[in-house]
This record gives structure tokens, C-alpha cells and sequence, in this order.
């Protein structure tokens, strides 16, 4: 029996990467729900250019909302309430999906969802520009028992209880009995290599007085030179398509003082990891 997938996506002023992300998976999911919490930049404009797609129409549904305060407990809680879906799939508007990696999602849950809750998978952390990728130590995220650039991006809509719980960078799913559903049945929990690639530490609007903004978004850009891409990258189709003229280029490229910055800072980033990691070997 086919299985319903949503689409969850929270936006606020990502007019570069917005309609990549959504175009990324909008084939291979039955559902898109966007919620966005007071875009100021071309955001609003570039999401009614998907709207306005013939097959949108009870595909894509909209929020255009302004949050006097970020509350991700709020919003995300209110899109998971009114959700009737069997699967939720989380999609941010700074990540983008080659097609494989979806069809591999969907296959996954169609084949095993009756024995799995949710689905762990690998990202490219871009920094600096979308040719370089930030090295797998810098990942924090311990997931899967893996630890690195992971995230937990779908999970069954029928875990008892399933609900949400604290504020941002500490947010996170729970069941009914307040465990987080990463910290669930092992056995429940699938990692499979459908990677997609994360534009969080790269500018995510059009305009940087919008990024400054969102909240908490200036800790993560990075001024770090990463891994540069192997020339046969092969990075995913949506950057390719046809797209309609508001939607910027992805390939833009970093200026002298982002590079100069990047520079000096690079070395003191990777000491700091290697000394953490060292540490947190032996116990300190």
C-alpha cells in the first residue's frame, strides 16, 4: 500500500535557495507544506512562482504569516497537528535533493515502513560557495550512531504521542512520553545514503541586511575555506532546470575579503575541532 509523504518547509528571507530546495522534491512527495514567518526579501515572490505551477493546486499549500517572536515549537507544531500524512518529510529551504536520493526515501518507506519510524541520512555542508563542501569532522550531529554531518529528515506521523518540544537549537520531535525520536527504538531508526546537499553556513538571501535579520542565522554562516568538489561532482538536477527569472544563480562565488577572512580563519576552526575531538577521545 502506497505510503502519504508531506513536505514540511519553514521559511524566512531564503530567496537563493528556496525554490531549489522545493523544486528538489517537489515530484516525489504528495504534499508540500510551507510556512513562512515574515519573509522580507524576494522569498514570498519566488514561493508564488510555485503556486502558480498547474499541478500546485492541492499539492502546495501556503502560510504567509509574521511571528511577532520565533517560536519553532509553535509553527512546526501547528504544521505537524494539522498534517494527516503517514510519513513527515523535513525540508528546510537550504537543502536541495538530487532526485536518487528521494526516490531512495520514497522506495525506503514504501518497502519497510511498517518496520521503521524514521530516516537518517548524509549531507555536503557547502561553505564559502557551492563548489567547496566543509570537512565531516566539523559535524556535530550524532545520529544513527554516526557522528558528522547527518540529519534526521523523515519520520513516521504514527509515533505515539509524536509532538514538539523546545526552542530553536534545542528543538526537536518527541513521543508521548517525552523522548526525543532519535533516542527511540534503534531498531526504528533506518540510515540510508540518499545525501542531499545543506546551504546553511552560505548567505540564504538576496540581500544580507535579510539574513541579519533571521534569527540566530549569523552563527551560522562561515567564512572557511572547505574540501573543493572533485570535477566530477555531480550535483543535483534541480540546479539545472529551467527557472523563472527572480530565482538567482547558485554559482555565485565568494569575495576578496569573504576569501581574505576565510583565510585567517580556516587554521584557528580546524585546531579548534581536532582539539575538541581529542578531547572528547579521552574523556575530557
Amino acid at each position: 500500500m502506497s505510503k502519504n509523504i508531506e513536505a514540511h518547509i519553514f521559511v524566512k528571507n531564503e530567496s537563493r535557495f528556496v525554490w531549489y530546495s522545493i523544486m528538489s522534491i517537489y515530484s516525489y512527495v504528495d504534499k508540500i507544506n510551507i510556512w513562512d514567518t515574515g519573509s522580507t526579501d524576494n522569498t514570498r515572490l519566488i514561493i508564488k512562482e510555485v503556486l502558480n505551477l498547474p499541478e500546485s493546486h492541492g499539492k502546495v499549500s501556503y502560510e504567509d504569516t509574521h511571528l511577532e517572536k520565533f517560536d519553532e515549537k509553535f509553527a512546526r507544531g501547528k504544521m505537524l497537528k494539522e498534517s494527516t500524512a503517514d510519513w513527515i518529510f523535513i525540508v528546510d529551504a537550504d537543502e536541495i535533493w538530487w532526485d536518487d536520493s528521494v526516490k531512495l526515501i520514497r522506495k525506503t518507506i514504501e518497502e519497510n515502513s511498517d518496520q521503521i519510524e524514521s530516516i537518517i541520512v548524509p549531507t555536503f555542508n557547502m561553505v564559502g560557495d557551492m563548489f567547496h563542501y566543509q570537512e565531516q569532522m566539523a559535524g556535530r550531529y550524532n545520529l544513527a550512531g554516526r557522528t558528522g554531518h547527518y540529519g534526521l529528515r523523515l519520520f513516521s506521523n504514527k509515533i505515539p504521542g509524536l509532538h514538539t518540544e523546545g526552542d530553536h537549537g534545542v528543538f526537536g520531535w518527541v513521543d508521548d512520553k517525552g523522548q526525543r525520536i532519535e533516542n527511540r527504538d534503534p531498531k526504528k531508526i533506518k540510515y540510508i545514503d540518499a545525501p542531499y546537499i545543506h546551504t546553511t553556513h552560505l548567505l540564504r538571501s538576496d540581500k544580507i541586511e535579510s539574513d541579519e535579520n533571521v534569527y540566530k542565522r549569523n552563527r551560522k554562516f562561515k567564512y572557511e575555506n572547505g574540501i573543493k568538489v572533485p570535477l566530477d561532482f555531480y550535483y543535483p538536477e534541480v540546479f539545472f532546470k529551467s527557472r523563472p527569472k527572480i530565482v538567482p544563480s547558485v554559482w555565485k562565488t565568494p569575495s576578496l575579503n569573504f576569501k581574505l577572512r576565510a583565510f585567517i580563519e580556516t587554521p584557528i576552526r580546524k585546531v579548534y575541532r581536532r582539539t575538541l575531538m581529542k578531547n572528547k577521545k579521552h574523556g575530557y
